[in-house]
């Protein structure tokens, strides 16, 4: 008990990454909050992948596999909440709005070494971190993956080559089942149907390479789209702002980064 006491309830890491770097997949004793301050992140964990731009973080639970990938140069900070006082959320993988005022707590906290509960005004930054942790809807950032081999290999084929407009019955060749079967595991393992899943799937491709950089136009024809007016008016339609509005919501402020006793990500 007496050790428990004078651990941190609330860990933290602050690192800057180059484009492209990739963390393996491990898991965490600590369920987790991955923000990127500036970059994009992509996570894959469980059943499913999630794209972590500005302004959006990721939950993890403790004891989730997950593998990360900057997109673009990264500037990462990290929570780890120790299990008696994590919150307990919808799902072990969920989708966190980071309003300005919690953006500006967790950068404090990572800049302060984490959380500890013997301090009071550490305990009164704990009590509002839990209570800005609001879910939000996971649709535009999350790409659930089928569980079954057959419809997996053809979500491949399609995340190899976002923009090609192939039709479903080209990609079941050689998958090893019949076009209905693919679509009914598509629709009952991930919720979708194949075709608003490829829409979903250039989607966060889309949201990936401008995280890297890329010009708006060159995202809108690699990902598939006709033209950049029609990206632009389906990345608003689904995120409520245009490309360039969505990534420049982070200040121009950049926190200085730093750890505390997490030694992976």
């Amino acid at each position: 008990m007496s050790n428990k006491r004078h651990e941190p309830c609330v860990r933290c890491l602050g690192l800057t990454y180059p484009p492209g770097r990739r963390i393996e997949t491990h898991a965490h004793g600590w369920s987790q909050l991955i923000y990127a301050v500036r970059g994009v992140i992509s996570v894959t964990a469980g059943a499913g992948c999630w794209v972590v731009p500005p302004m959006r973080a990721l939950w993890v639970a403790a004891g989730v596999d997950h593998e990360l990938q900057m997109r673009g140069r990264v500037e990462m900070q990290t929570l780890y909440f120790r299990p008696d006082i994590a919150p307990l959320l919808e799902s072990p993988c969920c989708v966190i709005d980071v309003a300005p005022l919690l953006r500006e707590l967790i950068v404090s906290i990572v800049m302060s070494g984490g959380l500890h509960r013997a301090t009071p005004s550490d305990r009164a930054r704990l009590r509002l971190l839990l209570d800005l942790l609001v879910v939000v809807p996971e649709r535009p950032l999350a790409l659930p993956m089928p569980t079954d081999p057959r419809a997996r290999k053809v979500a491949g084929k399609v995340l190899a080559h976002v923009g090609v407009a192939a039709s479903l019955s080209d990609l079941v060749n050689e998958s090893g089942a019949c076009l209905r079967t693919i679509e009914r595991a598509f629709l009952q393992q991930t919720g979708m149907t194949f075709g608003r899943w490829r829409q979903q799937a250039r989607f966060l491709e889309a949201i990936r390479l401008i995280g890297e950089g890329r010009d708006v136009t060159a995202v809108a024809l690699r990902v598939g789209y006709r033209s950049p007016s029609a990206f632009v008016a389906a990345f608003k339609k689904c995120l409520g702002k245009t490309p360039g509005q969505y990534f420049t919501q982070a200040t121009s402020r950049s926190p200085r980064t730093a750890g505390s006793g997490a030694a992976a990500l």
